[in-house]
């Protein structure tokens, strides 16, 4: 069996596939994985030992998100950068499984092929449309217009032809229940998780054991966070007497100062990284906010977009930290939030929670995947494919 995994997208796009790469290799499976070629997603999947088919165009390459009047653009931009790439790759496969930027060539490379195609999301609060407008008005005239080039008709349903009827949740139930809307039936599987081994750079070692655990701050792909955030946010956590971890990220986050009690860290192990911290200050990525959770670290989630505002949200209904009020954090907002945060009784929550979030999700995903795609042939060749049990 031939498996082609596809995503466009920032790491939190990326590092879920390869740990459901992995897990369909060690079921006997052949897969290959379609990726942006930025130099830590090459690193990843060589270190995982997962096949990359690379795309062209670097995710870094897209500067900024695009505003609403140029999305139909960007989305037509998105679907020239990686179609050649995922039919080229997809020839011999027997299923597709896309997420992120690639939801808009994998269901029409699987419609050429006659091959199945899946769907995965990792947030629940993505499938009702964006900013007020429902997927036809979004997506369907890039969309259309580049089917009609292939040769295909149009889609009326564009939301169905993008998610599927039936689409992977990969994330946790404890963080993220399925709730809705009623006509997906979901299949929620828990987040898919890539076990990290490495130990933490020397440097970092010896910042922690120095003191009391520090506040690790990060935005991880999120290029958008200014200077002056950064300051508020470090003043803040010493207001609270705490020492600083500053994750680097796409940003190119710098130190404040040259005070000791603020570290700089580039792309280390957040696994082992997350449970020696007092709490995670970062931007409420899928990725992230699970990683924070299982090692019981308290949070402030500073939501700079897209899916983050849930994320926020289940983090503060979820007594494990903190929601900020909006993308740029003051002194005063994250100080306030940080008290909130750092408590016996955040800590003791926080903790507790994170017992009841699997680590399994990844190989559960493989194991429906390839018994889907064996088992179920007649139905497999639907573009939308079927055979998947619903979410409850």
């Amino acid at each position: 069996m031939r498996v082609l995994l596809s995503t466009y997208g920032s790491r939190g796009d990326v590092e879920p596939l390869v740990a459901l790469a992995v897990q369909v290799q060690a079921l006997g499976a052949d897969v290959r994985m379609c990726a942006p070629p930025d130099e830590e997603f090459t690193e990843l999947l060589a270190r995982e030992g997962v096949p990359l088919v690379p795309f062209d165009e670097p995710w870094r390459s897209w500067e900024r998100p695009p505003t609403a009047e140029e999305r139909p653009q960007r989305v037509a931009d998105f679907i020239a950068a990686q179609y050649d790439t995922v039919a080229e790759a997809a020839a011999g496969s027997d299923v597709i499984l896309a997420t992120a930027m690639s939801q808009f060539v994998g269901p029409s490379v699987a419609e050429q092929l006659g091959i199945a195609y899946r769907y995965v999301l990792f947030c629940p609060d993505v499938l009702d449309g964006l900013d007020g407008q429902d997927f036809d008005d979004l997506f369907g005239e890039p969309i259309n217009s580049h089917r009609a080039s292939i040769g295909l008709p149009p889609v009326g349903d564009v939301g169905g032809f993008l998610f599927t009827s039936r689409p992977l949740l990969a994330a946790d139930s404890a963080l993220a229940p399925w709730r809705g809307p009623e006509r997906f039936d979901v299949v929620q599987t828990g987040a898919w998780i890539l076990p990290d081994e490495r130990p933490l750079p020397a440097e970092s070692l010896t910042f922690l054991d120095a003191g009391e655990p520090p506040v690790y701050l990060g935005f991880g792909s999120m290029r958008t966070v200014g200077a002056d955030s950064v300051r508020a946010a470090v003043e803040a956590i010493r207001a609270q007497d705490r020492r600083v971890l500053v994750g680097r990220g796409w940003a190119g986050l710098a130190p404040v100062d040259d005070q000791d009690d603020c570290l700089v860290i580039g792309e280390v192990n957040q696994q082992e990284l997350f449970g020696r911290v007092a709490a995670v200050v970062h931007h409420g990525g899928a990725g992230t906010t699970t990683t924070a959770a299982r090692a019981g670290a308290p949070q402030v989630v500073v939501p700079q977009g897209g899916d983050q505002t849930y994320w926020a949200h289940r983090v503060a209904e979820l007594g494990i930290g903190a929601a900020h009020d909006g993308p740029t954090p003051t002194v005063r907002s994250l100080s306030a939030a940080l008290r909130t945060v750092l408590t016996p009784e955040t800590r003791a929550r926080a903790t507790a929670v994170a017992g009841d979030v699997g680590t399994d999700g990844a190989r559960a995903a493989a194991e429906l995947l390839i018994a889907a795609t064996t088992t179920a042939e007649n139905e497999l060749s639907e573009p939308f494919g079927k055979g998947w049990m619903p979410c409850g």
